[in-house]
């Protein structure tokens, strides 16, 4: 009795703490990355994994979400086996969408992420997939 009671509260956690994140899609972008809505031509502000991306204008949020972290994981995609199952990164927001200097994959996304963040958690062939994040 005690294991099942122990299971229920386990998954009740789980529940609770995955719902603290938004869904959402996300593309992807390459080079040139400089200068950005969020850091100018400050290249010390990039991560030095390559691990970060611009904000949709959902997540903009009039310049705020410059610097934020997220987590981010790929959820699915248009094509079976495109997300990389346990997957989970973490990236900076240092660029806003609609005016980085490289077009995203795909127009219109919560997020795009750097080409290194994207093939981390899917397959870089896809130009859009669905995502949760989560700022930490």
């Amino acid at each position: 009795m005690w294991k099942r009671s122990l299971f229920l509260c386990h998954c009740l956690l789980l529940f609770i703490h995955s719902s603290d994140a938004d869904v959402g899609t996300a593309a992807h972008y390459g080079p040139p990355f400089l200068p950005t809505a969020c850091f100018g031509e400050e290249a010390s502000e990039f991560p030095s994994s390559n691990m970060f991306g611009s904000a949709g204008e959902g997540i903009w949020d009039n310049g705020a979400a410059c610097g934020r972290q997220y987590e981010v994981r790929c959820i699915s995609a248009a094509a079976p086996r495109t997300c990389i199952a346990g997957q989970t990164i973490q990236i900076k927001i240092v660029d806003r969408a609609l005016s980085s200097r490289s077009r995203p994959s795909s127009d219109a996304t919560s997020m795009v992420l750097s080409a290194t963040a994207f093939s981390a958690i899917a397959n870089s062939s896809a130009s859009l997939i669905n995502i949760e994040f989560q700022q930490v």
